[in-house]
């Protein structure tokens, strides 16, 4: 994860400033959305069509047809509503399409499913370490964080606290021995790459620079990792990273709306509000293909931002903009 372990944290480095945007972040959301989505970028890679894994250009591992196309519509297409449907008939004992099931649940605040899809994420991933040790660990420790970001919702922050860290180690653990096995697996680094990138974003004293080496250097396909980077970026107030990052994820999946939605929103921490609005327009074009909630989020932040530029007074502006949410 982070450089360090839990109880070794580092203090964050020089070149690394944290900001301070009037945007707060919602540290599980997005992030776990994209952390299991990670598993599951396609790109134009040269695979075994029959083995279906878009992380490895030689000696590729079976991840499974439908599991795969749900994947290219989540995060290639930027389209929940196909892949919700794709994930219906996805390969049954595959953790990834577990894990793509409850990314969407967790998104759409459907406590239950995500429940359910991350238990068996972890069940299914203890299941293919026998044959597949490398993934078995890898999601094996999927499954423990999206247990945890179940568990947080249902108890709390402050109640879960001790199974969350109970959690965390398990994680570790199943990092390293997946890591052990093959350290330069760009499926191994995309996943951590994230993971690390959340909690040194998130926790103070922690260093990103590893996390950010990973991402950039070892992790693939390279549309996740600058997808990753971006946020990160602009999480820790890098601005200009971040949209160098975003302007590369774009270029790989030009009709993917949550990349115009990340330009916007680092556009606006940026202080850019005027430009960020073409962004947020591409954005909305794909609404109806997102999750509910992410929609709605995108539709309150592009109106709150369009009344900012043309002067509108707060109180009225919240009013026009809660037109806009649909429930």
């Amino acid at each position: 994860m982070v450089s360090v372990q839990p109880s070794q944290q580092q203090v964050c480095s020089p070149s690394v400033q944290r900001s301070h945007s009037r945007r707060p972040r919602r540290v599980g959301l997005r992030w776990i959305a994209s952390l299991v989505g990670s598993c599951a970028i396609a790109l134009t890679v040269a695979v075994d069509a029959a083995l279906a894994d878009p992380f490895r250009a030689s000696a590729p591992k079976q991840v499974g047809a439908r599991t795969e196309q749900a994947f290219e519509a989540m995060f290639v297409e930027g389209n929940y509503v196909e892949a919700r449907e794709i994930l219906r008939e996805a390969e049954e004992g595959e953790p990834l399409n577990y894990a793509l099931q409850a990314s969407i649940a967790f998104l759409g605040e459907d406590w239950d499913i995500l429940q359910r899809t991350a238990t068996r994420t972890r069940e299914s991933a203890e299941a293919l370490v026998e044959t597949d040790p490398l993934r078995g660990h890898l999601y094996i420790a999927v499954g423990h964080f999206l247990e945890g970001a179940y568990i947080a919702q249902d108890e709390g922050l402050v109640a879960a606290t001790p199974d969350l860290l109970r959690r965390l180690q398990i994680v570790f653990d199943n990092f390293s021995q997946a890591e052990a096995i093959d350290p330069n697996d760009p499926e191994i680094n995309l996943i951590r790459g994230f993971m690390d990138l959340i909690l040194a974003v998130h926790l103070p004293f922690s260093d990103p620079s590893q996390a950010i080496e990973r991402l950039e250097e070892r992790a693939g396909p390279t549309y996740m990792a600058n997808r990753g980077l971006a946020v990160g970026y602009r999480d820790l107030g890098q601005f200009d990273e971040a949209i160098a990052a975003v302007d590369e994820a774009i270029a790989a999946a030009p009709n993917n709306p949550e990349l115009y939605y990340l330009k916007a929103q680092i556009l606006v921490d940026q202080g850019s509000n005027q430009e960020s609005l073409e962004y947020f327009a591409r954005a909305m074009e794909g609404r109806d293909q997102l999750v509910k909630q992410v929609g709605n989020r995108l539709a309150w932040e592009q109106c709150r931002t369009q009344n900012r530029v043309e002067g509108v007074d707060d109180n009225a502006s919240r009013d026009q903009c809660r037109e806009l949410i649909r429930d």
